[in-house]
Order: structure tokens, then C-alpha cells, then sequence
């Protein structure tokens, strides 16, 4: 749902109370946040994400703010082996040498389809951090320097939502994120079909939401295709909804 918390108000409450402040800062990285900066005690990142950004490695990222902390984390992967084998720390290493330019594309595009989705007839919610509308926009401003390309909306029905998953080419319906493909996902059938109905859609997850992984494609390319036959030199005719 693209909710937004301030770190360094969350840091001020954890450390009045002696606790550890754990972020997960897989959809902005360090490119666009630093937790560490703001107070956090631990930063975890799936490097399966933007991190790899090339669906080609499976990693974890723990980042820590002292010595001591990174010490304790330290024994347990070296005693469980939980740590990365060379090859795909390699790779890791590849692919974050291109991190900026990847994600100021990404970025980019986001921005370019969340005005969009905001102008559409069938579009009744959009939810991306870089719009003035969201609610926690303010925040993402003032503890970051960029907004991702992660979006959320819901459509104004079920129906539509199943039509545009049905339709997509260029855009693919699959569950990952982060890489240089965009990606379409279904919360309510995918990474939320777990969770019980009634707690589903006490979060906003329901059957008229989508989220979509924005990529490294021409934006108006992700904007105007949905038939099966669109090519990378032109699109032709403009689809709708």
C-alpha cells in the first residue's frame, strides 16, 4: 500500500524504550535511503531486488550501525551458514555498479505512469510516494532523495483488474520486483493469497488492486501497449484500460 514511516521519529521511540530498530529498505536501497543515517540499528535488504536488479541471483543484505551488533550477526551466519558463495557475491558486485542509473530510470517512469494512472477513467486510487497527493509524501522528501518506482492503484473493479492482467505483454504478470523488467503483480492471488479475507481487506487489499514493479522500458511504451503483437520499435494505436 506504499506507506511510509519516519525513521527518525520511529528511532527516537525505539531508543526511549531500548529497543533495536529494524528497516527494511529493499524498495528505496541506499541510493535513495539511509536508514542508518536516521537513527535505524539494522537495515535489511533483499539483494534479490534492485540491489541485483537482473533476476539472476537470489541474496540478503544485514547492514548494522555498530561493531558489536554486526559481531553477534556475524556468528550466527558463519556457525549456520546463511552467507553468499562467491559467484553470487560477484554478481552482486556487477550489478550494483549500476544501481544509480537503473534506479533514476525507474524512477523516471514511475512518475511519468503514476500521472497517468491518475488521469485514468478506470483508475480510482493511486499510490506512489512521489506524488504531492500521497499522504506521506512530505516524509519521503525529508529522510530520503528520491521516491523508487514502486506504485500501487486500484481499478474500479474486479473485472478491470483481471482485464488488464489478461491483456499485459510488454509489461509481465509476475510477483518479483526491482528488476530492469516491468513487472505486474495481483496482491490478493500472489504475495497476499495467505492471508485471511476479512485482514486482506482491512489493509486495502482487495480484488481491485494491482501493483506494478516499473522498469527500464520506454515509459509510453508501458503506457500505450496491451496487445500481444508490440514491438520495441513502435506501438501503433493506443490501448485503453
Amino acid at each position: 500500500m506504499m506507506h511510509v514511516t519516519d525513521i527518525a521519529e520511529t528511532a527516537r521511540l525505539t531508543k526511549r524504550h531500548g529497543l533495536l530498530l529494524i528497516v527494511d529498505n529493499t524498495f528505496l536501497t541506499p541510493y535513495y535511503l539511509k536508514p542508518l543515517e536516521l537513527g535505524a540499528d539494522i537495515v535489511i535488504h533483499s539483494g534479490t531486488k534492485y540491489l541485483g536488479g537482473h533476476n539472476d541471483t537470489l541474496a540478503g543484505f544485514l547492514v548494522v550501525s555498530d561493531s558489536e551488533l554486526s559481531e553477534r550477526l556475524r556468528f550466527i551466519f558463519k556457525t549456520t551458514g546463511a552467507c553468499l558463495s562467491p559467484f553470487h557475491s560477484w554478481l552482486l558486485i556487477r550489478c550494483i555498479k549500476t544501481l544509480a542509473v537503473r534506479m533514476d530510470r525507474q524512477q523516471e517512469n514511475a512518475m511519468r505512469i503514476a500521472q497517468w494512472l491518475l488521469t485514468h477513467e478506470r483508475v480510482r486510487a493511486v499510490h506512489y510516494i512521489g506524488l504531492p497527493s500521497h499522504p506521506h509524501y512530505e516524509v519521503s522528501k525529508r529522510q530520503g532523495t528520491g521516491f523508487g518506482s514502486m506504485i500501487s492503484f486500484e481499478t474500479d473493479s474486479e473485472e478491470t483488474a483481471i482485464r488488464v492482467l489478461s491483456k499485459v505483454s510488454l509489461i509481465q504478470y509476475a510477483e518479483s520486483l526491482g528488476g530492469v523488467e516491468t513487472l505486474i503483480t495481483y496482491p490478493m492471488l500472489q504475495t497476499h493469497a495467505d492471508i485471511p479475507k476479512e485482514e486482506r481487506e482491512a489493509k486495502g487489499i482487495n480484488e481491485r488492486l494491482l501493483r506494478l514493479s516499473v522498469g527500464l522500458e520506454y515509459a509510453e511504451d508501458l503506457i500505450s501497449c496491451a496487445a500481444p503483437t508490440i514491438r520495441w520499435a513502435g506501438c501503433g494505436q493506443k490501448k485503453s484500460l
